[in-house]
């Protein structure tokens, strides 16, 4: 992509030109908090290309001239296998922050996860817009400060709880330790929980994660979750069939199989990668979800046909609304939706069901094909 003055402005044609509009608009500081991985990124690199590994085996004589792409998840009913991930601190990206994303999430007739360090509080967000929202959940040392924004997601309409279980410390994020990244005030947790931690180290934010983040939360403490609340718990950042039976085993509603976008453990699977191994061990259960790494449709039809009820994609929406607001954030979904639809449509796929592990080819089949 050349780069003559003015040349970016056009409008982008797919997700990944958001990410250069997003970097041309954000500070340095705050595009390398979005966009960094762990340690050598390995795992961020990885997310992406294992989907370019994955290659189509198209039907053709179909009758396609209705595609469908509509689905639902936990009974709520979306227009497509689309969802909007959590991702901390919108405002920084732009001054409406999580409310102009839960809008066009609205508009798309989608799901958004909103971010427990999100901007924007749990109330604004449900005042925002009439979307579906399910409420993205870390567990405190102080389980009573856990308690209350559970609490307050439930009374505000919030759908579902997605528990984040890969964090019992932060991961290595290098770019921020270099620009000595400061997260502004987290407003869910005001009268709560301070985040004005000092660290001559780094991070402001891995100085306070390590200081609140409850590091013994463990599979028995997702009865306690259940206790304290009557909505639906998901469990996110599963990447092995052994935790996939535990999560089933514990009670949840759904498993989400994430490495956090590659910002936690480093040299983790592609979660594209570890997604058919975590579906075959929930045997139809309980839905299985994705996120990380998703840029086209196909990799949306890949997902599919791997297995997953949907994906969830995070940085690209945060670079569509850094770039352009809540029409940035819709233009991202949209992009997707068509691309997919037309994945779908190549592909001899009038609906959802008809899309099945026989139209994808892996690297596995591909190897297991030359035994």
């Amino acid at each position: 992509m050349s780069m003559f003055p003015g040349e970016m402005a056009a409008e982008p044609v797919n997700v990944n030109e958001f990410q250069e509009l997003a970097r041309l608009t954000l500070p340095k500081m705050y595009y390398d908090f979005y966009s960094g991985g762990a340690e050598d990124q390995q795992t961020l690199k990885e997310n992406v290309e294992a989907f370019s590994r994955i290659t189509f085996r198209p039907r053709v004589l179909v009758d396609v001239s209705r595609i469908d792409t509509s689905t639902s998840i936990l009974s709520y009913n979306i227009s497509a296998p689309i969802i909007i991930a959590p991702t901390a601190i919108h405002q920084m990206a732009h001054p409406e922050g999580e409310v102009a994303t839960a809008r066009a999430a609205a508009a798309c007739n989608t799901i958004m996860v909103l971010s427990y360090s999100s901007s924007c509080t749990i109330e604004e967000v449900a005042a925002s817009c009439n979307a579906v929202r399910f409420y993205q959940l870390y567990v405190y040392k102080r389980r009573d400060i856990t308690r209350t924004l559970v609490n307050r997601a439930e009374r505000n309409g919030f759908k579902a709880i997605v528990l984040t279980a890969d964090t019992p410390r932060l991961g290595r994020r290098e770019k921020d330790i270099k620009n000595k990244m400061i997260v502004p005030p987290l407003k869910n947790l005001e009268g709560l929980l301070t985040a004005k931690v000092v660290s001559d180290a780094g991070s402001n934010l891995e100085a306070f994660a390590n200081e609140t983040m409850d590091a013994s939360l463990c599979w028995e403490d997702i009865g306690w979750l259940r206790s304290i609340t009557n909505l639906p718990i998901l469990i996110k950042g599963i990447l092995t069939r052994e935790d996939a039976k535990k999560a089933v085993q514990a009670g949840a509603a759904g498993i989400i199989v994430s490495n956090h976008g590659a910002r936690q453990l480093d040299y983790s699977p592609a979660t594209i990668s570890a997604l058919e191994e975590v579906v075959n061990a929930v045997e139809g259960k309980i839905p299985v979800l994705m996120d990380g790494g998703v840029r086209r449709g196909t990799d949306v039809f890949k997902a599919l046909a791997l297995g997953a009820k949907a994906v969830l994609v995070g940085r690209p929406v945060i670079y569509g609304l850094a770039a352009k607001g809540e029409h940035g954030v819709r233009r991202v979904i949209e992009m997707l939706k068509d691309e997919f639809e037309l994945a779908m449509a190549l592909s001899g796929c009038p609906s959802l069901k008809h899309i099945t592990r026989n139209h994808i080819r892996t690297e596995r089949d591909r190897l297991h094909s030359m035994l």
